[in-house]
């Protein structure tokens, strides 16, 4: 059984910094976890995803500012979000595929619940 718990968010000015984490319950080795957000009234977006080789995959509204990083031994993949802007808003969710890496949103299975991160400029 496979569970993604989300934890983190919260409300920040613009320019600042949060770190959301996912708790992976379930999962093994040779898995992508990613990171989506969805803003009110539009449409659910990938923000970044990481391979359990640690490779990492970004969109590019996010590159430079976001970091995703994987703790293996406490199964918990991590969003550093740095430099946050008002249109950061969002629902972020955890999401997860046995099999390498993509930020395909289709081949994500398991998904979280999600955590709001609201930025105010």
């Amino acid at each position: 059984q496979v569970q993604l718990v989300e934890s983190g968010g919260g409300s920040v000015q613009a320019g600042g910094s949060l770190r959301l984490s996912c708790v992976a319950f379930g999962v093994s080795s040779n898995w992508c976890m990613g990171w989506f957000r969805q803003a009110p009234e539009k449409g659910r977006e990938v923000v970044a995803a990481i391979y359990t080789s640690g490779s990492t995959a970004y969109a590019d509204s996010v590159k430079g500012r976001f970091t995703i990083s994987q703790d293996n031994a406490k199964n918990t993949v991590s969003l550093q979000m740095n430099s946050l802007k008002p249109e950061d808003t969002a629902m972020y969710y955890c999401a997860a595929y046995p099999g390498t890496c993509s930020l395909n949103e289709r081949r994500f299975i398991y998904w979280g619940q999600g955590t709001q991160v609201t930025v105010s400029s």
